[in-house]
């Protein structure tokens, strides 16, 4: 793969822009395709939502966004990642060190995990501090505790020096929102940062990353499959499906009017209080293995809109403008988009 680098950030340009990413695994003479072809935009302040069921590809996109997967067996074939204007994926490893947790840090979906539970949490979050800011152990240590109480962990102090263990769930999460706001990120990245937790406790969390998010204005990237958190949170939506992305739109607007087949069927599939007496309707079969993705539309074996339509098996559609709207243009990779939205492509 050749890729160049910006020697400055580009006046004007995206927060983070993601752009034809393409990431494959190699394992034993297969080869999985994780990543087709995956773009999208993060503007400042701008909550993204990544949706789609597990295995679309949405954790392998932001381990690659942030120089995670280990080559082999991960390969990045194809595509830029350009943080205001630098491509990421251009830079020497040494380099790109500079920007993970500076620039851009992410919160891991199972806090138990991350977490070292060998080491106390203060600790950890203050390693953060003396590896990449250069600070003394005890002015680390000090800043370490300020961060635990920034994200509400009551008796900060005292509790920074317990281990993993000893912390429930919702707040090992919080510590690793602390870590991940140890260095002041512009992008933060969060992988199912509410999973395995109660309701009550995904909304604490939620409501902390829209805070931390309002006061710091950073750009945050939600993935998950929680179509509820996406509802009450993000501004825009990547819908993913077998490695690409299918749908792109203000929430709004996709949850009105869902311009893909895929969307649609999500939306079905999951109950809503506006209509309670509507039966819900699961998406028939399963999602393709992402190591033979058929011809065609990868939606298509299970799209009731692709019946006897032989373009949807073997035309791959392209991720097209059916509608624009203020900055952002709403997007579908659906040969049909039009059935749905009939008044593409329009200005609104």
């Amino acid at each position: 793969m050749t890729v160049t680098a910006s020697p400055n950030p580009t006046p004007g340009a995206p927060l983070l822009a993601v752009d034809d990413l393409h990431v494959e695994f190699r394992p034993r003479g297969r080869t999985v395709h994780a990543v087709n072809g995956l773009s999208y935009e993060l503007r400042e302040g701008e909550t993204l939502a990544i949706l789609g069921e597990s295995g679309s590809g949405k954790s392998v996109s932001a381990q690659a966004v942030l120089g995670l997967l280990d080559s082999p067996p991960a390969f990045i074939t194809k595509g830029e990642v350009r943080f205001r204007g630098t491509n990421l994926l251009a830079l020497p490893e040494r380099r790109r060190r500079t920007y993970r947790g500076a620039k851009i840090a992410m919160i891991f979906q199972d806090a138990l995990s991350a977490l070292n539970p060998v080491h106390r949490v203060g600790d950890q979050v203050a390693e953060m501090l003396r590896v990449h800011r250069g600070l003394g152990r005890s002015a680390a240590r000090e800043r370490a505790v300020e961060l635990l109480d920034r994200v509400r962990i009551p008796s900060a102090a005292a509790r920074a020096g317990d281990y993993p263990h000893q912390f429930s769930g919702g707040m090992r999460q919080r510590v690793m929102i602390a870590m991940a706001l140890a260095l002041d990120p512009d992008v933060l990245i969060a992988d199912e940062p509410t999973t395995a937790l109660d309701v009550t406790v995904q909304a604490q969390i939620m409501r902390l990353l829209a805070e931390l998010q309002d006061e710091l204005s950073m750009g945050l990237i939600l993935i998950t499959h929680d179509l509820a958190v996406v509802a009450d949170v993000a501004d825009r939506i990547v819908v993913m499906y077998a490695g690409r992305a299918v749908e792109e739109a203000y929430v709004e607007d996709l949850y009105a009017r869902p311009a893909h087949p895929y969307t649609e069927g999500l939306l079905a599939s999951v109950p809503r209080v506006d209509r309670r007496s509507a039966a819900l309707i699961p998406i028939p079969g399963s999602p393709p293995s992402l190591a033979a993705i058929p011809p065609g539309c990868p939606f298509h074996p299970r799209c009731p809109r692709a019946r006897g339509r032989e373009r949807c098996a073997t035309e791959v559609p392209e991720l097209r403008t059916v509608a624009e709207r203020d900055e952002a243009a709403r997007r579908s990779a659906c040969h049909y988009a039009e059935e749905v939205l009939p008044d593409a492509v329009r200005t609104s």
